[in-house]
């Protein structure tokens, strides 16, 4: 059994990154340090008085410590990496694209009033439950060890969940539409003889590359080797020599070798080099 930091180091990326911000927002909730309408969706505020990050925050906020928000983060734990770890496999850039469709989709229809909600996050985890259950149709779940079903049904079977519970039932509902949106922009309608027109655009395999997290096969970016190093410097060898320097050339060591009536040096990097004697003497 994998110790917790080594279940840590071994999820994928982005759902790594959105279950730890999610935390961290929850967290800092809890400790008093910022108020939660500061971070809420809020046209008003975007567009008067241009605090355009609510449009951003509020996708990391999952709502104050409660079951609720345990089980909304178990759901990215689980059926976020398995979207991840299987279809977006060596696909970074496309699951990132995925969940930047998915919240301009939930920010549009949060623009029609009866659709509104300060927090779209919970909204865009319901997505990824949908297109998982998409994805896998036919995996077998079990919910709290009573009830199994087929994966087809998972998102209807957590809505009914939620309305036992008391949650609000329209953030899972437009999640779903976002969800289905996506499936049928990338699966259905070329399935159906259409073109695919969904395409990972060229500034998301940038953000992805410059990340240097994940990996995306085919991509057009080159990824930036000098992403996620703190420190980077020249190396030297143990006799003094920078490891780039260029090497004399043999014609070189033989000119050397004539001027100072010496062999070439063949042995670099020995810590002592004398003469050898015969043990008769000679």
């Amino acid at each position: 059994m994998s110790t917790p930091a080594q279940y840590y180091q071994s999820l994928p990326p982005v759902s790594k990154f959105y279950g730890v911000a999610c935390l961290m927002a929850t967290s800092a909730l809890y400790l008093g340090l910022y108020d939660p309408w500061n971070i809420a969706l809020s046209y008003q505020d975007v567009f008067k008085r241009f605090q355009v990050w609510r449009l951003i925050t509020n996708f990391f906020f999952l709502g104050p410590f409660s079951p609720i928000f345990a089980f909304r983060l178990i759901m990215i734990a689980r059926y976020g990496v398995l979207l991840e770890r299987g279809p977006f496999d060596k696909r970074t850039a496309d699951y990132v694209w995925m969940l930047i469709f998915g919240a301009l989709s939930l920010l549009v229809m949060a623009a029609i009033p009866f659709l509104w909600a300060p927090f779209m996050a919970g909204s865009l985890v319901f997505m990824i439950v949908y297109v998982w259950s998409r994805e896998f149709p036919n995996a077998q779940i079990s919910i709290y060890g009573v009830v199994t079903l087929k994966g087809f049904y998972l998102p209807w079977a957590l809505l009914a969940l939620d309305l036992i519970f008391g949650a609000s039932l329209m953030e899972d509902i437009i999640g779903m539409v976002a969800g289905h949106l996506y499936y049928f922009l990338t699966v259905l309608h070329p399935l159906a003889g259409g073109k695919y027109l969904f395409k990972t655009p060229l500034w998301v395999h940038k953000l992805v590359a410059f990340w240097g997290k994940g990996i995306q096969v085919d991509s057009p970016v080159q990824r930036d080797p000098s992403a996620g190093v703190a420190f980077r410097g020249q190396s030297y060898r143990l006799n003094g020599n920078r490891a780039q320097a260029s090497r004399p050339s043999e014609q070189e060591q033989k000119k050397q070798a004539n001027s100072s009536g010496s062999q070439p040096n063949s042995g670099d990097g020995v810590a002592f080099r004398g003469k050898s004697h015969r043990l008769n003497g000679h």
